[in-house]
């Protein structure tokens, strides 16, 4: 089952209602081969592409009606990971993934995103965490990964969903798209 980026787009509007021309930023992050690039391509054109590890950043910008949507896709090699914070001002919306299938990385990716969100600019900037790869046999469940990112009992700075997902199938990123523009509009 596709998403149909109209379809995205068009529930994501009917929940925004930001002036004319308002830009919303929207940073995701996360390790190499989590999935980034493929759920950013996923949500712009609606199908899987073939991807090669992101060296720098991809950024999208989907017009729709009167919202634009740029999305910054950072890569997540620990090289690069250090001047993730070159892109935190103005920052709307995080958008975390992870690999859900790569159990050994798990504790190297809570320790970045606790430092990331320690950050004086992303205070209170809502997180969504796509636990990604949901289609792989022993991928870890959202709350299982909730629980080991210390968001479950320690979180309370900001609104944060952390929701599967499947990129290459296109599920799941309705749903936690949907909850990420109403966290942004409560804002």
């Amino acid at each position: 089952m596709g998403l149909s980026v109209s379809s995205l787009f068009s529930s994501l509007a009917s929940l925004v209602r930001w002036s004319k021309d308002q830009d919303v930023r929207i940073l995701m992050l996360g390790l190499d081969s989590a999935g980034k690039t493929t759920i950013l391509y996923r949500l712009q054109i609606g199908e899987v592409v073939s991807t090669i590890p992101t060296i720098g950043f991809n950024v999208e910008t989907v017009q729709y009606k009167n919202i634009k949507f740029q999305v910054w896709d950072l890569g997540g090699q620990s090289s690069i990971r250090p001047y993730w914070r070159c892109y935190f001002p103005n920052t709307s919306a995080i958008i975390y993934v992870i690999d859900a299938s790569d159990l050994a990385r798990i504790p190297t990716s809570r320790t970045e995103l606790l430092t990331m969100l320690s950050e004086e600019e992303l205070k209170g900037v809502p997180l969504l965490v796509f636990c990604n790869k949901q289609d792989i046999d022993g991928a870890m469940k959202p709350e299982d990964i909730s629980e080991q990112l210390g968001l479950a009992g320690g979180e309370k700075t900001r609104p944060w969903s952390v929701r599967g997902s499947c990129a290459t199938k296109g599920e799941g990123l309705e749903d936690g798209l949907d909850w990420l523009v109403n966290a942004i509009q409560k804002k």
